[in-house]
């Protein structure tokens, strides 16, 4: 029977739905974890800086996240080709640069940190070191995957997630009731540190080979320019994913940044179909860019279900989002907040469509989108500083400014998600007109040395 549905849906849906559904079941310790667990432990005053500190963390750990991605295409493609003698020293290549981030990591939070935490409102103790160490995990476990999911062993990447999230759990269950926070990242941590064992266990026979040489001065060359494209894109969706929750954090109340963070809770439901379909939309994408095919068709399809998906999600949280967040841990002060789930569900729907239009490009190594993306990635946050931190520029703005924005309550949830859904549908119209222009899948290809 299985076999006859996956003859009939073909690869990249079969393999989508394999992947869904064991991310799934593992969703079920992960709803416990971060709709119950995290709020029981973490109260209203530290929970809306979760997210900003964990963006924060990311944000540092950024080049070694770079420097794996940088090697994404190359990664799938000495995998497909067998050449596991190279990969195995380009790898062992990632993982040594990825140590030497971490150090540089480090010596830069240990000035940065307490600042931020500090206007986070977030007592430090040993909380850096763990946020940090989090952060570098999940940057550097895409090495492996990546190999993983170039060799389509969707039922290995199925079996981390089903596994990984008892991990979580029981690292957080752990270490919570110590610091709430810190376990928190504890449990962050769990995770990738258990997808890499997992995938080197998985990847045993094609690692068991002799080293090969891999590095040339032609090597080198290229892969510097890669990392220079790939550092752009990520430097500017970092300062987005960076700022955001911030303001968030820091200029609206405790209680708006924490109702923000358990709507999210509920949202991110949005995402666990898309991110299924994206694991296993890069290899089919590199596979019809190889083939001189663009991969339109199969973007809308596939963003399509999404769509459906995320309709069907916000609908029912339209209906049932105020009596689920009343049914939590502190749940009479998050339950006002019902109202920003299906909102951000809309939000993480368009965010779904953009996702695969850049895997796309990314796999077809095709880069010109960054002359439109890294512009707009940089604007909405320089944007949305200035006008939330209106107060620092009164000295030179016309008073009538900043009696507008006051009147307007500028510093408000519904206003933020305002500001969200402008950025969000300027990149989405974005995207559809690079993809409507004359052969726009087959422009901007590199041209790398």
């Amino acid at each position: 029977m299985f076999s006859k549905l996956h003859a009939r849906l073909g690869d990249f849906w079969w393999y989508s739905l394999m992947i869904f559904c064991a991310c799934r079941a593992a969703d079920i310790l992960n709803a416990f974890v971060g709709l119950w667990l995290v709020p029981k432990y973490i109260g209203p005053a530290e929970l809306g800086a979760v997210t900003p500190l964990a963006n924060f963390a990311a944000f540092l750990a950024m080049p070694a996240g770079v420097f794996a991605n940088t090697f994404r295409n190359e990664v799938s493609r000495l995998s497909v080709a067998g050449e596991f003698g190279k990969l195995k020293t380009l790898v062992g290549s990632v993982f040594a640069a990825s140590a030497v981030f971490l150090a540089l990591a480090l010596a830069a939070a240990k000035f940065i940190l307490p600042h931020f935490l500090e206007r986070i409102r977030v007592a430090e103790g040993s909380l850096g070191f763990v946020v940090i160490a989090s952060a570098f995990l999940a940057a550097s476990a895409p090495v492996y995957s990546n190999a993983v999911q170039a060799l389509k062993k969707f039922k290995l990447q199925s079996a981390i997630h089903v596994f990984g999230a008892p991990v979580r759990l029981l690292a957080m269950l752990a270490a919570m009731p110590f610091r709430a926070l810190t376990g928190y990242f504890v449990g962050q941590a769990a995770v990738p540190a258990f997808s890499i064992a997992a995938s080197v266990f998985g990847l045993r026979k094609e690692f068991a080979v002799r080293a090969e040489p891999y590095w040339d001065r032609p090597a080198v060359r290229r892969f510097a320019v890669l990392f220079a494209i790939f550092a752009a894109h990520a430097l500017s969706a970092g300062f987005q994913g960076l700022v955001e929750p911030t303001i968030i954090r820091q200029r609206l109340p405790e209680l708006d940044s924490a109702g923000y963070y358990m709507a999210t809770r509920f949202s991110e439901i949005a995402s666990y179909l898309y991110c299924a379909m994206s694991f296993a939309f890069f290899p089919f994408a590199a596979e019809l860019a190889a083939e001189g095919r663009g991969a339109a068709k199969l973007i809308f399809k596939a963003t399509g279900v999404n769509m459906a998906f995320c309709a069907l999600l916000a609908l029912a949280l339209a209906f049932t989002g105020e009596r689920l967040l009343a049914f939590l841990p502190h749940g009479a002060e998050y339950s006002p907040y019902w109202w920003a789930a299906p909102w951000l569900v809309a939000l993480t729907a368009a965010a779904g469509f953009q996702d695969m239009y850049f895997t796309s490009e990314f796999a077809a190594g095709r880069f010109g989108f960054l002359k439109w993306a890294v512009p707009v990635n940089i604007a909405y946050p320089a944007l949305l500083l200035a006008v939330t931190g209106h107060g620092y520029f009164t000295p030179f703005i016309p008073a009538s400014w900043t009696e507008f924005l006051d009147l307007h309550n500028i510093r408000s949830l519904d206003t933020m998600l305002w500001w969200m859904t402008g950025f969000a549908a300027v990149k989405t119209l974005c995207c559809l007109a690079a993809m409507a222009r004359p052969g726009g899948g087959k422009r901007g290809r590199s041209t790398l040395p």
